[in-house]
């Protein structure tokens, strides 16, 4: 890439560029070229100019992974509008509620891939856009563009997905962006040679910044979907060439459950060279098992929306015997602090995540009070991460603040009960949460998935969790559920699941 490069698309138009006969995307029936991607970024692009879409207009996309998605993603940063994705999977009333936040001059739909889009685009009386995968709502001649220089600025709106309050419109600037898919692609080697498996939703920072973008600065091409099916995975790792897998750990603990319920040990991986997990905590039982599985290390990172990707990533071809989440990336700085204080910790001292640097947003759409919460004097960002720092730098993430479990005066951190309960051989995964007690302390409730074909033996469960867990530790309850309910990115939904499933009193 040209480090001239000022906005998104400018990955993409180099290649446009310079190479355009090359595949740029693996689809199930066929294959696009960078020209033929081309053509579909300059005919919707016209399409919104047509409509009067200017910078700093929103776009909103209720969308599933398809080319119409990325060319409208490159189309409105040529126009300089901004691109907000939303996961047509999500309900009626949270896209309602998504279109209302980002005041848009035009919503897309994803309308030929998705059921889900097909369906919000007829609640809207959605039109057929110049692209036959398309359809689009009437223009909102009442939405207000946002003034420069913001809107040159920003790029695009990530909306947070909401697992423990609120949803937010994250804006993340095209120097962040940039600034990372370079980073993202040189912390793998990626290169025009290799195929990422796409089926992360680009309405997400995972698969908009760490696939989409990082791909686009290297050249690389994409075997992209819609969704994820562990069997679509298994041939497209046996046959199309796939060299890197990037998911959250949910990703990985589903494929794992596929393989032993097809009885394959090692799956048919012929150029697949890295692995990566990140948007949720790794469990060390799981990457045990996910490195066995493919004799390759399984890489980690912690980054967010609000940074536009990630912070800290482990070195390529470093194995560790940890679930760290590697070490600060080039033009980030990541420390920890107390949170009731504002004081810097020091090296093994567990407090919360504040980072500043390039990728860091300029604050939350339109919501200037929640922008100034998580603000703090110097550019710091108070993630509500907790987390500790070790002699050579390494990030540990622990969980999260609001997510922290006080019992008997004791802090409890749900993640290293999830640990435990991973560890016990029925269990696939599982979920740790607080629930308000009446003397003042808080119940511990866990929640598990089990393996495949596996029946929960209570007794035996106890006793290794009192060998795992201090007293204090050990959940009130545990309680085993179907599946554990997910986010579209794979972030598991732990605000739902008192309400989905009671614990007893």
């Amino acid at each position: 890439m040209n480090r001239s490069s000022k906005r998104i698309h400018d990955l993409f138009d180099r290649w446009l560029r310079d190479e355009p006969s090359r595949v740029f995307l693996h689809l199930p029936d066929r294959t696009l070229s960078f020209a033929q991607m081309g053509r579909l970024v300059d005919q919707v692009e016209a399409e919104m100019r047509a409509d009067g879409v200017l910078p700093g207009d929103r776009v909103l996309m209720v969308a599933e992974n398809c080319p119409e998605h990325a060319a409208l993603v490159l189309a409105c940063s040529r126009i300089g509008a901004w691109s907000c994705g939303v996961n047509a999977r999500m309900a009626s009333a949270e896209v309602a509620a998504f279109l209302d936040k980002a005041d848009p001059r035009i919503t897309y739909f994803t309308s030929e891939v998705s059921t889900a889009a097909a369906s919000h685009a007829l609640r809207s009386q959605a039109q057929p856009s110049v692209l036959k995968g398309l359809a689009r709502s009437p223009v909102r001649p009442q939405a207000l563009a946002e003034p420069q220089p913001l809107a040159s600025q920003v790029a695009a709106v990530i909306f947070t997905s909401g697992t423990t309050g609120a949803s937010k419109g994250v804006l993340m600037t095209h120097e962040g962006v940039l600034h990372f898919a370079r980073v993202s692609a040189e912390s793998r080697g990626l290169g025009p040679l290799d195929r990422a498996y796409a089926y992360l939703p680009m309405t997400h920072i995972f698969g908009l910044g760490t696939v989409l973008m990082a791909s686009m600065y290297a050249g690389a091409s994409l075997v992209m979907r819609t969704h994820f099916d562990p069997a679509d995975l298994l041939d497209a790792l046996a046959h199309h060439k796939v060299s890197q897998l990037q998911g959250p750990p949910t990703l990985f603990a589903r494929l794992l459950a596929h393989l032993q319920q097809s009885g394959v040990a090692h799956p048919d991986a012929p150029e697949l060279r890295y692995i990566y997990t990140g948007a949720g905590p790794l469990d060390l039982v799981l990457k045990k098992r996910v490195e066995a599985v493919f004799r390759l290390p399984l890489h980690h990172g912690y980054g967010l929306s609000e940074y536009a990707g990630s912070v800290h990533l482990t070195r390529k071809e470093e194995w560790r015997d940890d679930t760290s989440a590697g070490y600060c990336v080039e033009g980030a700085d990541l420390r920890i602090f107390d949170p009731s204080n504002g004081r810097e910790l020091g090296v093994g001292e567990r407090g919360e995540i504040w980072m500043r640097g390039t990728g860091l947003m300029p604050g939350y759409f339109r919501d200037p009070v929640v922008s100034a919460e998580v603000m703090r004097e110097g550019g710091w960002y108070a993630s509500g991460d907790l987390g500790e720092l070790h002699a050579d730098g390494a990030l540990f993430v622990v969980g999260r603040l609001k997510e922290m479990i006080i019992r008997s005066g004791f802090n409890v951190y749900p993640g290293e009960v999830e640990a435990a309960l991973n560890a016990f051989p029925a269990v696939q995964r599982s979920a740790v949460v607080g629930r308000p007690a009446e003397d003042g302390n808080e119940d511990i409730i866990a929640y598990v998935e089990l393996r495949p074909g596996a029946q929960l033996d209570s007794s035996a469960l106890r006793a290794h969790l009192g060998e795992k867990l201090s007293p204090y530790k050990r959940p009130s309850q545990v309680c085993p559920i179907p599946t554990l309910p997910e986010t579209g990115s794979g972030k598991i939904l732990k605000r739902q699941l008192l309400e989905m499933y009671p614990p007893l009193p």
